[in-house]
């Protein structure tokens, strides 16, 4: 049986935890972290603007603003909108309004599609 007191130790040699909260730290130092926005698309329902607009095979070339390229690597074409490549050769390439910042249209010859822009070196 326990009694209604409590014998101890009245003298605490170190203090009581107090109840601390992370040093507060500015907004304005901490790193950005980097969004990447969300465009909704419908599966299986084709984007027609973009691509009534970047069909490779039914776009002319702008009268002024194309420029000659070396391809850097070999590249093979995902699909029949792409231009294969082959490191070393000389294509001429352009953008067309709207289209991905990342391809450019290239032309070799009577073939033409998008180009990775990583794959080229733009020349002047």
């Amino acid at each position: 049986r326990f009694s209604g007191t409590f014998v101890g130790n009245a003298e605490s040699t170190s203090p009581p935890p107090a109840a601390t909260s992370p040093p507060a730290v500015a907004a304005a130092t901490l790193p950005a972290v980097p969004t990447i926005p969300v465009v909704p698309t419908i599966v299986g329902v084709p984007n027609t603007v973009a691509e009534s607009v970047l069909n490779p095979n039914e776009v002319k070339p702008p009268a002024s603003g194309t420029r000659k390229a070396r391809v850097l690597y070999d590249y093979e074409a995902a699909d029949s909108t792409e231009l294969a490549l082959l490191a070393d050769e000389m294509i001429t390439v352009y953008s067309l309004p709207g289209m991905d910042p990342d391809w450019l249209i290239g032309e070799r010859g009577n073939q033409k599609g998008k180009v990775p822009v990583t794959y080229l070196e733009l020349l002047s």
